[in-house]
């Protein structure tokens, strides 16, 4: 692997195949930042009075926070770490997770708010027309050729952008992968509404505009919830937050492969691209430094992600590790 600018994650040099996921998951966002802006761009500019319209915009702008957190964030977890952040700057990452989840969840919250009292309140929004190349044309026919435009695009983005996201164990990417993913409904509900005025049916705009904010509001929660447990130090988990990581599983069999092993057990935790593992164990008889250190090389070749591994030789393993022969047994 050449080594070069964003090779590693703090002191951990990152395998090749990382390495590649890494530069391409760098280009597609900076792709994903240009078509996002013109289509933000291309809606504000025929958008008009329509409320779908504008929850689709609001979308827009907000889809660009996950990209920019993304890029920030790799920038950032690349410092080595130092005598102020002993644990490094990857935490960067949980950070960048977590404005972008309460971006969404506060903006889905005003455009429930937003939608709703204008549906309420009966408005009707007028849909006029403009003329185009000398030709007098229906405005909402821009409408739904710009939500065309907006929703293609993303969704391919997003497909590209997931199996990175795994390759890397990156959150933000994946949530931005996710919205990216969902941006057709966006498109779709907008379309629905702007098609529903020109039928005489008002109050489908508002409700196609409740539609996107309540998907927005679906998305902040998800992302907030993954975000927050990651900061708190929960149990490491995947990428997508669907499962407990497996390498805890890898860790507690390495531990019961270990003769010396009497006892042993581990707190796996998520720092953001990489782990951070504290290994408890019990030893039979006399243990050498050796030992340990051959202990803590086996643990970190478990996974490329484990890249700060503590063993610590106790005399008997803390409260929340008791509850099995060797290591932690959870209960699923």
């Amino acid at each position: 692997m050449t080594e070069g600018e964003g090779s590693r994650f703090g002191h951990t040099s990152l395998p090749a195949a990382q390495h590649n996921a890494l530069v391409r998951a760098k280009r597609l966002e900076w792709v994903s930042l240009a078509y996002l802006i013109t289509g933000a761009v291309v809606v504000y500019l025929v958008m008009g009075s329509s409320q779908a319209m504008k929850a689709a915009w609001i979308e827009d702008l907000l889809s660009l926070i996950p990209p920019i957190a993304f890029l920030v964030a790799v920038r950032r977890a690349r410092r080595e770490p130092s005598v102020s952040h002993p644990y490094g700057y990857h935490r960067t990452v949980g950070a960048a997770h977590l404005a972008a989840a309460v971006a969404l969840l506060f903006m889905g919250l005003f455009l429930v708010y937003d939608s709703g009292s204008g549906l309420l309140a009966g408005e009707h929004p007028p849909i006029g027309s403009v003329d185009l190349f000398g030709h007098t044309v229906w405005a909402g026919w821009l409408m739904v050729a710009a939500m065309v435009y907006t929703g293609i695009g993303p969704v391919i983005l997003g497909r590209l952008k997931l199996p990175l996201a795994e390759e890397l164990h990156d959150k933000v990417l994946y949530a931005d992968a996710d919205m990216n993913k969902a941006d057709w409904m966006t498109a779709a509900a907008a379309i629905v509404g702007v098609v529903g005025i020109g039928l005489g049916i008002w109050w489908a705009d508002g409700a196609a505009a409740i539609v996107i904010a309540l998907s927005i509001l679906k998305d902040g929660w998800q992302q907030l919830a993954g975000a927050t447990r990651d900061l708190l130090d929960g149990e490491a988990r995947t990428f997508d937050d669907s499962a407990v990581h497996p390498v805890i599983d890898d860790l507690l069999a390495l531990l019961r492969r270990t003769p010396w092993v009497a006892e042993g057990g581990g707190r796996v935790r998520d720092e953001g691209h990489v782990f951070h593992a504290e290994v408890f164990v019990v030893p039979h008889g006399d243990l050498s430094v050796e030992q340990c250190e051959d202990l803590a090389a086996a643990v970190r070749g478990l996974d490329w992600k484990l890249e700060d591994v503590v063993v610590a030789p106790v005399a008997e393993l803390p409260p929340a590790l008791r509850t099995g022969p060797i290591g932690l047994q959870r209960e699923e």
